[in-house]
């Protein structure tokens, strides 16, 4: 009997297929359904014509906003001179080009009485030999300043592998470059190493390509300046020192003889480094859904460095700027939480309300 039913409804379903009224109409009834009014379809020609020109001036307005941040991009270039020679000093005392005077180190901070009370706490009870105390250590700068960032910041340790960690260990400064005046709006990444045994460039760059302005099939999308492309550097390694390939053995037999051979070849695998090999966007081919999320994170990070890691490297090297970033987080979730209770106590108040 069942068998009966879904032969009758394979049979209308031909049936409709083959009859273009049919389809139509079907097509015509589903439109119905899919289809969401909106308050343009209810209103009149004449007040519809009326909306068409606020969204001619909303066109305009995203275009006085395009030169907003064209404006903005030049004062950030202008504050990025009288920035840099803060960040210079911060990398002559990082690296230890500079040590700093007493009245450069004086900070006092809410916990520092307490600190001190610890220490002398400490002192009465526990007595140092002279020698030992006489043998602090009192190494060069401030060892793996750069690396500590990198391990701290979730953002970059996810990429941060084991084998680059000594590389890193090698890490100056990290500049951020603004385009020129007369320059398509870009911004560059300078990573600046001291000589090492790995690779011979001393500074390893990528570009960031900026669009400001309203596109023309969508002009009510523009919310700013956006990253559309990206540019790295090749990198001179050493031989045997690239760690973003890793060296495979492979066994291969000869079909006719028999014999076997061992070949070798190198094959990509993870590495930070290859931040500075992204991925190539060609305005002809569509890129697959993994290669977008790939350069949507990628320009993510690129942007966090401008913005965040770059001008307060010293909060994520003490992990100040985390714990502002966790507590800026834990805010919007507990707010997310509570429009779910208020929700939550409306829903039973309504039950509660038609039960009565």
């Amino acid at each position: 009997m069942e068998g009966d039913k879904n032969e009758a409804k394979g049979k209308v379903g031909d049936q409709v297929m083959q009859n273009p009224q049919a389809l139509a109409a079907l097509q015509d009834r589903l439109d119905s359904i899919t289809h969401t009014p909106s308050v343009m379809d209810s209103l009149p020609t004449s007040v519809k014509r009326r909306v068409n020109a606020l969204k001619n001036l909303q066109v305009k307005s995203a275009h006085i906003e395009a030169k907003f941040y064209e404006e903005v991009h030049e004062l950030e270039r202008k504050y990025a001179a009288l920035y840099q020679p803060l960040f210079d000093k911060r990398k002559e005392i990082v690296t230890g080009a500079v040590e700093p005077t007493d009245e450069e180190c004086e900070w006092h901070s809410d916990h520092e009485e307490e600190e001190l009370a610890d220490e002398l706490q400490k002192k009465a009870s526990i007595e140092e030999p002279k020698e030992e105390a006489a043998a602090e250590e009192n190494p060069k700068g401030i060892p793996e300043f750069w690396l500590t960032i990198f391990r701290s910041v979730d953002m970059l340790s996810d990429m941060l592998q084991e084998h680059d960690e000594p590389i890193l260990r090698h890490l100056q400064d990290i500049k951020v470059i603004f385009s020129g005046p007369d320059e398509p709006m870009s911004f560059t990444l300078e990573f600046h190493f001291e000589p090492n045994i790995y690779f011979k460039n001393t500074v390893l760059t990528k570009m960031y390509k900026m669009k400001s302005e309203p596109e023309a099939e969508d002009p009510f999308s523009f919310e700013g300046p956006e990253i559309i492309d990206c540019e790295g550097c090749e990198i001179d390694w050493y031989k045997g020192k690239d760690v973003t390939v890793k060296t495979i053995k492979k066994k291969q037999k000869h079909k006719g003889r028999g014999i076997v051979r061992t070949v070798t070849k190198q094959v990509p695998t993870d590495s930070f480094f290859n931040f500075f090999n992204p991925i190539k966007v060609s305005p002809d081919n569509e890129l697959d859904e993994d290669s977008e999320f790939t350069l949507a994170t990628d320009f993510e990070i690129g942007h966090f460095f401008r913005e965040r890691i770059v001008p307060r490297a010293v909060l994520y090297f003490t992990g100040e700027a985390l714990e502002d970033d966790e507590s800026f987080e834990e805010e919007e979730l507990d707010e997310g939480e509570e429009e779910d209770q208020d929700d939550e106590m409306d829903e039973e108040e309504e039950e509660g309300d038609s039960k009565a």
